[in-house]
C-alpha cells in the first residue's frame, strides 16, 4: 500500500506535508502547460529537473505572489535542491516518476529563490 504525503513527510522530517503536495501539483500544472504551448492531446514529453523547477517557481508566483519565497521557506524549501529532494522522495513513494537520465542532480542551482521571487519579481497587471 503506498504512502499518503502526510507519512512520506513525517517519516522524511525535511518538508512540510504542504510542500510536498505543492510539488505534486506544481508537476500537474507543468505539464499541463507543456500540453497546451505543444498542442498535445495526451501527455507531453518527458519534463526534465529544470523545467519542473521553473513550472514550480511559475506556480509558486500564481499561487502566492510576492510571499512565494516566505511560504516555500515556511515549509523548508529553500532552493531548486528542495524541489529535487522532493521529487526523489515522491519518486521513491511511488508518487512520481523518472527516466534513467534523471538524476537529482538536475535540479542543483536551476535558479536563485532570492533573484527570482524578489527581484525579477513583476506584477502583471493586464
Amino acid at each position: 500500500m503506498k504512502k499518503t504525503i502526510e507519512e512520506i513527510a513525517k517519516k522524511d522530517g525535511r518538508y512540510d506535508a504542504r510542500a510536498l503536495k505543492f510539488v505534486f501539483e506544481g508537476l500537474a500544472a507543468t505539464i499541463d502547460k507543456f500540453r497546451q504551448q505543444e498542442n498535445l492531446e495526451a501527455m507531453p514529453r518527458h519534463i526534465t529537473g529544470q523545467e519542473l523547477a521553473w513550472g514550480l517557481a511559475e506556480t509558486s508566483q500564481k499561487r502566492w505572489g510576492r510571499l512565494a519565497a516566505m511560504v516555500l521557506e515556511h515549509w523548508g524549501v529553500r532552493s531548486t535542491r528542495d524541489f529535487g529532494e522532493i521529487v526523489y522522495l515522491m519518486i521513491e513513494s511511488g508518487w512520481m516518476t523518472s527516466q534513467e537520465t534523471d538524476t537529482i542532480e538536475d535540479f542543483n542551482h536551476v535558479f536563485d529563490f532570492t533573484e527570482v521571487f524578489e527581484k525579477q519579481y513583476t506584477i502583471d497587471i493586464r
